[in-house]
This record gives C-alpha cells, structure tokens and sequence, in this order.
C-alpha cells in the first residue's frame, strides 16, 4: 500500500506565496501520474497539476490547469519521493483542500489533503 502525506498549507493573503509537499512512501512502480487536486466547499474536485510518464512516453510529462499556469510549479526532491507545489500570485479562488494522488495504471492512491486558504 502506497502512503502519501502532505505538509504545508495555512492561511495567506492574496498576492502571496505558499509551498505545499507531498511525501510518497516507498514503491516499485515505474510508471504512473502524481500531482494535485483540489476540492473546494460545495464544488467538484479538479487537477492542478500533475506529472506523469509510460511505458509508451518514458519522459516525464508536466501538466498544468488553465487557471495556475504561471502561477503554480511542480517540483520534486532528488533522491526522495517527495513533490512540491510552489505557489505564487496566490488568489482567493485558489482556497481549497489540495489532494496528492499518485496514480500508477490502474490504481489510485490518495493523501488526506492540506488546507490552503487565501484570504484578505
């Protein structure tokens, strides 16, 4: 069973930044999809970004939704399986409970979510 835990999260203001994380637990799958999702009060979750290969597209691919591009950045931690969301511009639509998904085909595995809250 595959763990992901997120960490960051919190309260800032509109215009400011925030980096959140998500930790994967060791695994031996070569290929799959791990990024963001995020539900906010009374609406459908979405994807946020995410990146992905397989076995037919080896090279990582990095996807982003229409309403963070050149705002959000994927990144990861060399030697940990570890990803980060960097966030900037932050904008009070962007409040809601960001999910880590690690998908390899066939499976979905979900973190429990952290809290971001943009408010004035």
């Amino acid at each position: 069973q595959v763990q992901l835990v997120e960490s960051g999260g919190g309260l800032v203001e509109p215009g400011q930044s925030m980096i959140i994380s998500c930790e994967v637990s060791d695994h031996n799958y070569r290929f799959g999809t791990m990024g963001w999702y995020r539900q906010a009060p009374g609406k459908a979750s979405e994807p946020v970004a995410t990146i992905g290969n397989s076995p037919s597209r080896p090279q990582n691919t990095i996807w982003y939704a229409e309403s963070v591009k050149g705002r959000f950045t994927l990144a990861g931690c060399s030697g940990k399986n570890i990803l980060y969301l960097e966030m900037e511009n932050l904008r009070l639509e962007d409040s809601a409970v960001y999910l880590c998904v690690f998908n390899p085909p066939g499976i979905q595995f979900w973190g429990r979510g952290a809290q971001v809250t943009v408010s004035s």
